[in-house]
């Protein structure tokens, strides 16, 4: 998730820094939980964690960019965190559970892993928490957090290719649609993209053999099935009125990741 002066910050990050010994030497990570993303209602997810996200989430296409989010309610809040705490009956998606690490665009040198000091739990010197480097060299802490941020930015690089064959074959449709709370306060679901399942069904048969050897198939599959997961959303959220257009979610705050790796 390479980040530069010029583009927006990616979603819950304020400061990242790359990490350098002699810079970050006495620089520690402390516990914490997932309070930073209590005010969001949408993550974006790779299609790696389609599978998993699928039986907890709906699975959309954000505003922006059509990368794929894991919406998580349908007005400003995260439903599945309270107290700071993520539902342990829920998969936390890797955007989360990667924070406050990051990738950065290091320029010739390719990527460098980074941390966003304006986290609480990064603190400077003392005796709490896990240090990130000792005698100039990764703690076993930092050579994890670069591990996986590698790893995530691969994940990034495999679904910017599928969302760019949903973009190449117009598969992408916006949806809205109107719900009620029980109070009887109106709410308007818009903003977001799904995959149509009429173009879909008429794809040639040269796309789907090459879709099915990539597994992308699955993945098409996997954000239909999501979709019934907004009536989990809707319950959660007190709303009487059903929307009239059961594939419809509420407009994504998370905004299309503004880095390389999301």
């Amino acid at each position: 998730m390479p980040e530069s002066s010029s583009r927006p910050l990616p979603l819950f990050y304020r400061k990242p820094q790359p990490l350098v010994p002699v810079i970050h030497d006495n620089v520690r990570l402390t516990e914490g939980d997932y309070a930073f993303a209590a005010g969001t209602n949408a993550v974006p997810v790779a299609i790696i964690e389609f599978a998993q996200a699928m039986r907890f989430y709906p699975i959309v296409f954000a505003e922006g960019g059509n990368f794929p989010v894991a919406v998580l309610g349908l007005s400003a809040g995260n439903r599945f965190v309270s107290d700071g705490r993520w539902s342990d009956r829920h998969y936390v998606p890797a955007y989360a559970r990667r924070y406050p690490f990051v990738f950065v665009d290091a320029g010739e040198q390719g990527f460098a892993l980074a941390i966003d000091v304006m986290s609480e739990r990064v603190v400077q010197g003392g005796d709490t928490g896990t240090p990130l480097f000792e005698d100039g060299k990764p703690t076993p802490l930092t050579e994890s957090a670069l591990a996986f941020c590698r790893e995530f930015h691969t994940a990034h690089l495999q679904t910017q290719a599928f969302v760019a064959a949903l973009v190449e074959h117009d598969l992408l449709i916006e949806q809205q649609a109107d719900a009620k709370l029980a109070s009887g306060e109106p709410r308007r679901l818009a903003g977001f993209r799904v995959i149509d399942r009429e173009k879909f069904g008429k794809l040639d048969d040269a796309v789907i053999l090459d879709w099915h050897r990539k597994g992308w198939l699955a993945l098409v599959l996997f954000h239909f099935a999501s979709l019934d997961r907004f009536a989990d959303l809707l319950g959660m959220e007190g709303v009487a009125t059903a929307p009239a257009e059961p594939d419809a979610a509420a407009a994504p705050s998370a905004p299309e990741p503004a880095e390389a790796d999301a």
